[in-house]
């Protein structure tokens, strides 16, 4: 059995978001404080009525259930005011939980309803995400969405803005939205035009439908990582290309429970897939609709599955390696990520290297004979 892991000491490793949707990652108040400064009419001004339409819980059926919560929140987010304040909150608030990057992924697309040109939609992000860097150091990148029920033709438009916003935040492109008779493979231009431009791409695949969805992500379309992922399990030979070519697979477990791309904890293969040796990261997809943050998911998976410090470790550096980062800029993350990680250890044991303060460690007094060594500040 793992050491037992409390969420205090999860909550310092340093980590990773990169599959964390823009329009489902708003904080309460501020869709309230949007909604009521620009005359947005929602279903309810009731802050806990509020939080139940859009948290999708355990009672959520399908993907297309869960989508629904997005009706609301786009609602606020159709002025350059509301994505910059949604994406600054959302990098502050993935800062507090010691988030060093994130990768936030939206469709301008659908920002676009009160006169916005896709591209004003792009640059408020972008500003929103940058001023966060700036006050408080955490890096970003910018995955662009198309939406398969929208059409290649509008896939298309979102590869142009990903071309033309390349090396100006924009570090991916995606294909979101539901599988089910919208395959990949009618996207291939869109793709192709990214892969073109040397742009990364990834895709939502193996979500709510099965592992022919990941195959055309990776074979038709190139898609560098596979978001979810989790029907790759129904293919033995689909998931040992994925693992033998280091293909990287953004998993969201809670979101994935509550969209029953899996029925429960216990047969979610994310468990099989770190002991198989796939590259998994973890991530939160929406923290306001799915109520999480990566630590929490984290702190998960420990409890159901009784991962190891040295486990979540691997994942969390695998969240790195997978970042869509220039190698240089993250050699050189890595070794700085790397040499945190190893100050940190299970509880009563002595950190590996004793003569470096571990990052916010916890309070404690100091026994009989001990000098007590202030932590340093976060």
């Amino acid at each position: 059995m793992a050491v037992p892991l409390p969420f205090e000491l999860l909550l310092r490793l340093p980590k990773t978001d990169l599959h964390c949707h823009l329009d489902g990652s708003l904080r309460i108040d501020s869709i309230l404080n949007l909604a009521r400064k620009h005359k947005v009419a929602l279903p309810t001004f009731d802050r806990g009525e509020l939080f139940s339409m859009l948290y999708a819980g355990e009672s959520c059926s399908s993907l297309d259930e869960y989508l629904k919560a997005f009706d609301i929140t786009l609602s606020v987010m159709q002025t350059e005011e509301g994505l910059e304040r949604a994406a600054f909150e959302l990098a502050e608030d993935a800062w507090r939980e010691n988030v060093r990057y994130i990768e936030v992924r939206y469709s301008p697309l659908l920002h676009t309803r009160e006169g916005l040109r896709p591209a004003q939609v792009v640059e408020a992000v972008v500003r929103g995400l940058r001023q966060a860097k700036r006050q408080l150091g955490i890096r970003y990148g910018v995955i662009l969405c198309a939406i398969r029920s929208l059409g290649p033709e509008s896939s298309l438009r979102i590869a142009e803005l990903c071309v033309a916003f390349k090396n100006r935040g924009v570090v991916g492109f995606d294909l979101a939205g539901s599988e089910v008779n919208n395959p990949a493979k009618l996207h291939r231009q869109a793709f192709q035009l990214v892969i073109d431009n040397n742009i990364n791409c990834t895709a939502h695949a193996g979500e709510s439908f099965g592992p022919d969805s990941v195959h055309q992500a990776i074979h038709k379309c190139g898609a560098h990582r596979i978001g979810h992922g989790t029907r790759l399990i129904e293919s033995g030979d689909l998931l040992n290309y994925v693992n033998d070519h280091r293909i990287p697979i953004e998993v969201c477990p809670s979101s994935n429970l509550q969209t029953k791309a899996a029925s429960s904890w216990e047969t979610h293969p994310v468990d099989f897939f770190v002991d198989y040796g796939l590259r998994v990261t973890i991530n939160t997809d929406n923290r306001l609709i799915t109520d999480t943050t990566v630590t929490k998911e984290l702190h998960l998976c420990h409890q159901h599955y009784g991962w190891s410090l040295n486990t979540i470790k691997e994942i969390i550096i695998a969240g790195f390696k997978s970042a869509f980062m220039p190698h240089r800029e993250k050699s050189d993350l890595l070794a700085e990520i790397s040499a945190e990680l190893a100050t940190i250890q299970e509880p009563g044991r002595e950190p590996a290297r004793p003569d470096v303060v571990q990052v916010s460690a916890p309070a404690r007094p100091a026994k009989d004979g001990e000098t007590k060594v202030a932590s340093s500040p976060s």
